[in-house]
């Protein structure tokens, strides 16, 4: 009988993600008649840093339609804005970088970058720091094709909005650490996944690859997917495993 294995004990839910310090959930919008049906424009009142997340964010400062008063929106800030920066967001906004529109508004190519998967849901997609999408075309059945940050293809209503441009930060993960301090403090305000200590490296009572008197596996790491917890290590459920050999072949999209 083995130790009950890392897998097991962070699976579970107890290792939470960090947020005490977050600012606050970068969002759209909450979409309404203005949004909808013409547009509606806000000013970038200052770009703020977020605790474990790459990208800055950028303060929008919006009127409210129906009250006499201001709304404050925290967005994921679009390469190129600054503070003092007109923000407009609906269906009839121009395409400039920063904008909020509608899938149906851009046109094939254009890059864009937090997109909503369902409509409403204020963004989901390419979110991350120098992260965008790509429209790829429109369809007749009110769908629009878009290309992800993966390099998957995704298919969304055209309802669904997004900002124009790339997300902000680009070029972070450019520059080494160094050192383990700096890696230890950037992941502090993450979350407890970091160090990671590889399961060969361990003994055989806290892990399936430990043990043995090189650092080797001893068997295949493939797992399968309704294996016990304590044996569920290496790679669940491998469809194929490998190299990658040759060139990828791009199917051509039909629509």
């Amino acid at each position: 009988m083995g130790r009950v294995i890392r897998a097991q004990r962070k699976s579970g839910g107890i290792f939470k993600s960090h947020t005490h310090h977050n600012k606050n959930p970068a969002r759209l919008r909450n979409i309404d008649f203005a949004e909808k049906n013409g547009y509606i424009r806000g000013v970038v009142k200052e770009i703020i840093h977020d605790a474990g997340r790459g990208a800055p964010l950028a303060t929008v400062v919006f009127r409210d339609p129906y009250r006499y008063k201001l709304r404050k929106e925290t967005f994921i800030a679009a390469e190129g804005i600054s503070t003092g920066s007109f923000i407009y967001c609906g269906k009839k906004a121009a395409l400039n970088v920063g904008n909020v529109l509608p899938l149906s508004q851009c046109p094939e190519g254009t890059i864009i970058f937090n997109v909503e998967e369902k409509v409403g849901d204020r963004g989901a997609l390419a979110r991350t720091s120098g992260n965008y999408a790509t429209v790829i075309g429109h369809s007749d059945d009110g769908k629009t094709r878009i290309r992800l940050p993966s390099g998957a293809k995704k298919t969304v209503s055209s309802k669904a909005r997004a900002t124009v441009g790339i997300a902000s930060g680009g070029g972070r993960v450019d520059k080494p650490f160094l050192k383990a301090g700096r890696k230890h403090h950037a992941m502090r305000a993450k979350r407890n996944s970091w160090p990671r200590t590889r399961g060969v490296a361990m003994n055989p009572v806290d892990h399936p690859h430990g043990g043995g008197n090189h650092q080797h596996i001893g068997h295949a790491s493939t797992m399968a997917r309704d294996a016990p917890a304590g044996q569920k290590a290496g790679l669940i459920a491998a469809r194929r495993t490998g190299l990658i050999r040759g060139t990828a072949t791009v199917k051509p999209d039909t629509e």
